[in-house]
């Protein structure tokens, strides 16, 4: 069912609920942020500084949650420290290991107290890397109509805290403290969870900074991916102020199929899109924008589609690769996949017009972690439960 009318997929999230112990979470701040908060608290200049870059180093090369275990600081300040100020992480409500290697946690805000603000993230580990797939909004306004998560609706957008956090989890998880650079199994991010992360910027941006710092967690903006499904408005500012890989959620190459599947195509129409695409900062043959590619069976993989898809990335000129991800199929969705026959065709058409188009292999499907199926609640939705949804979320957009 194609959703009628033209859409704005931005709505008013909820707050973010302060803390009930009024302590201040240092995960996520930047070091001058951290710095002000000591001197708010009643340090003194010089004091400020100094605990503010120990304090930085225990959290981001350490891995320390607690104040005692910092050992440079002296003793009769932890608890003062304590008192007033957390080092914290999302709950993990559950986690789950995938046949494959696959790893997804569902987490949840500390203090929240049900599972309405839960989110998820995702490590996929190959033999040469280890990406993981972090969220940006719990639940997702955008309503693409094959993608599961899609079909929530969005309760609020992450703190860099919260941004931040999932990326701390999984080092947490895989052992990876002190950070080192050599050795890893954490070696890429990719903002491909939950949400879009254009649409919380500032969360994005300011989280990704200290993912970047080279005193911090220390990952290069070439190991980092943010993908969008076309706010083209911000895309400009996500290359000056971000600088990391760009990835587009194209999934179709007609007007008539784009702004069925991927509503936002009504608000930024794909030639727009395209052209942002051309002028992002920082794109060349070294730093290719990456197309995801959702194949759906007779409705965007014919062979006439992936001649138009070679045709467009010529006129644009785009330094540019091509993901096609085999469609993932979940109750109720509209949908098929595509033959393998198929997405091999389609990827030869494009290989041979000098494109890179790899068919990736789906990863954690056994447990909802594959491409399109994060989605936190347990429940299952008819189609017409779903079109229903879909309905509201619409008019709710207005």
């Amino acid at each position: 069912m194609q959703i009628p009318g033209h859409i704005d997929p931005v709505v008013t999230p909820r707050t973010v609920p302060a803390r009930a112990d009024g302590r201040v979470d240092l995960v996520g701040l930047s070091k001058d942020q951290i710095r002000a908060e000591l001197l708010a608290a009643g340090l003194d200049l010089k004091g400020a500084k100094l605990r503010a870059k120990q304090i930085w180093h225990w959290i981001y090369n350490r891995g320390a949650t607690e104040f005692s275990t910092m050992t440079d600081i002296a003793k009769a300040q932890h608890p003062w420290l304590a008192e007033r100020f957390v080092v914290g992480r999302p709950e993990v409500v559950e986690a789950q290991v995938s046949s494959d290697g696959t790893r997804k946690w569902l987490l949840r805000p500390i203090g929240a107290e049900d599972d309405s603000q839960d989110f998820e993230m995702v490590f996929i580990p190959d033999a040469d890397r280890g990406t993981l797939c972090v969220s940006s909004q719990i639940g997702c306004t955008l309503n693409c109509r094959f993608c599961h998560t899609g079909t929530m609706r969005l309760v609020r957008n992450l703190t860099p805290s919260e941004i931040v956090g999932q990326v701390m989890l999984a080092r947490d998880g895989l052992g990876e403290w002190p950070s080192q650079p050599d050795g890893r199994m954490l070696t890429n991010i990719v903002m491909m969870g939950m949400g879009e992360p254009l649409y919380n910027f500032e969360n994005v941006r300011d989280a990704l900074k200290i993912v970047m710092d080279g005193d911090g967690l220390a990952l290069s903006k070439r190991r980092i991916t943010l993908s969008t499904s076309g706010v083209v408005p911000m895309m400009a500012r996500a290359g000056a102020e971000i600088g990391v890989n760009l990835a587009v959620s194209l999934h179709a190459v007609t007007k008539e199929v784009r702004d069925e599947i991927v509503p936002i195509n009504r608000k930024y129409p794909l030639e727009d899109l395209l052209q942002a695409c051309a002028d992002y900062p920082g794109a060349n043959n070294a730093r290719r924008i990456t197309f995801e590619y959702v194949m759906l069976k007779d409705k965007n993989d014919s062979d006439a589609d992936a001649h138009e898809l070679v045709r467009l990335i010529r006129k644009y000129k785009l330094p540019a690769k091509v993901n096609l991800i085999p469609f993932n199929p979940w109750e109720g969705a509209a949908y098929d996949t595509s033959t393998p026959e198929q997405v091999r065709r389609f990827s030869n058409i494009v290989f041979e017009a000098g494109i890179s188009a790899p068919i990736r292999t789906p990863r954690g499907r056994d447990i909802d972690a594959a491409c399109g199926q994060l989605k936190t609640s347990a429940e299952r939705k008819s189609r017409a439960e779903l079109d229903r949804l879909a309905e509201e979320k619409q008019a709710a957009l207005g």
